[in-house]
């Protein structure tokens, strides 16, 4: 059985250890919600406070040009590629994990001629589902097909355009098999398109080699970039010519500043651009981006895999006959970077750690979730917050009233 002397042992050889002082954590909290939101890197409120204040309140609207806002989408796009296994030239930053499922799913339709019927499993993130049922909404010859979870690959047939898929599901943490269902998809004649948003910056994602054909994920969850952060999507180069953005915004076009009346795609990955880029937005991504620097992300999945293991040896040993029953893979290569249980007042329990300076989160309807960004946190970090939490089940201070109203966001 570990004990909190192997953590700090093995924490003082971690080879991820001195990273941590890339961010700025508050005194007295062990975070462990960085699958939601992560926490502050100390170079992105530097590059802002600077795009704040000298770019924007000195040089205005020069800085377009003389400090490549302009080309910012592309410059951060290129910088999370090789952290999702994608070219350089694949991948831009823009919009929203939502706009871009929208822009994806509909241009994939859009190009695989009769095809009508977009794919994906229910229970995945609402928003990847809700942006399809707008979709088929919107355009009454497409077909939104839903099926129970495990039930793709049997559903596949001549009439599916595209698959949505979360690689890492969000309430779980189970990861799917990318590589295997690319190749499924892409045999059925149909395109696969993957939710990244819970594992980039913490798994070793390698879309090119999974044959992954079109992809999106959000930059504020483990890349850091701040509440809101810019999202990003990936289009395999062989894709690229036949692809459309139906948001055919001025930024997507080949030639923006010249402002004529008709609309001609950008060549390559430039043409998912749509409105004017959020430049405060995008340069706390771009710094945020600055904490992957020289790693290698096989160490930084290694090392989440361990942090999960570890708090699942510790729960299982700490708050045995509590309550709490695992909701994520046992197998650390099958689970992304979090840990999730049941427990049946999971909300109550929840909000009594975040007092006590253990911040995870919850998701109905009795999910207590954790993150493990192994950028920042550390074993003992882990071990600590099960010792809080064994305590909290302990004296079921959860009942207090003041942990039993639900706010607005959970």
């Amino acid at each position: 059985m570990t004990t909190r002397q192997d953590c700090v042992e093995l924490d003082a050889v971690d080879p991820l250890g001195a990273v941590r002082e890339r961010f700025s954590l508050p005194d007295g909290v062990i975070y462990l919600d960085g699958n939601s939101l992560g926490a502050l890197p100390v170079a992105a409120a530097r590059a802002v406070d600077e795009a704040v204040r000298r770019q924007w309140g000195e040089d205005l609207i020069a800085s377009w040009n003389k400090h490549g806002w302009i080309g910012l989408p592309q410059r951060v796009g290129g910088r999370i590629a090789p952290l999702i296994g994608a070219g350089a030239d694949e991948v831009v930053a823009a919009d929203s994990v939502s706009v871009n499922l929208f822009k994806l799913a509909a241009a994939a339709v859009g190009a695989r001629g009769g095809r009508r019927v977009v794919l994906t499993e229910g229970g995945d993130f609402p928003t990847d589902l809700y942006i399809l049922q707008g979709l088929a909404g919107m355009m009454p010859e497409v077909e939104l097909r839903v099926v129970e979870p495990g039930g793709i690959e049997a559903a596949l047939d001549d009439r599916v355009a595209v698959v949505l898929l979360s690689h890492v599901h969000y309430r779980s943490g189970a990861v799917r098999d990318m590589a295997g269902l690319s190749t499924t998809i892409r045999a059925a004649g149909a395109l696969s398109l993957w939710d990244l948003s819970h594992s980039a910056g913490v798994l070793d994602v390698d879309l090119n080699r999974a044959g992954a054909d079109l992809a999106a994920g959000c930059g504020y969850k483990y890349l850091s970039g701040g509440p809101g952060a810019p999202a990003y999507l990936f289009v395999a180069r062989r894709h690229q010519a036949a692809l459309r953005n139906p948001l055919s915004g001025w930024m997507g076009h080949a030639r923006p500043f010249d402002f004529v009346d008709d609309y001609a795609p950008a060549p390559g990955i430039d043409r998912w651009l749509c409105g004017t880029p959020p430049i405060l937005s995008l340069t706390a991504l771009d710094a945020a981006l600055d904490a992957f620097s020289g790693l290698d992300m096989a160490v930084v999945r290694a090392k989440a895999g361990a942090l999960g293991d570890l708090f699942i040896e510790r729960v299982e040993a700490r708050c045995a006959g509590k309550g709490l029953a695992l909701a994520s893979p046992r197998d650390a290569t099958t689970r992304g970077g979090q840990v999730s249980f049941r427990h049946p007042q999971g909300w109550a329990v929840m909000q009594n750690l975040i007092a006590r300076g253990v911040i995870g989160d919850f998701r109905s309807p009795d999910v207590i979730r954790f993150g493990f960004a192994p950028l920042y946190v550390r074993r003992v970090d882990v071990w600590d917050a099960v010792e809080v939490l064994g305590e909290v089940l302990d004296a079921e201070s959860w009942r207090d009233p003041r942990y039993q109203t639900v706010a607005t966001v959970t």
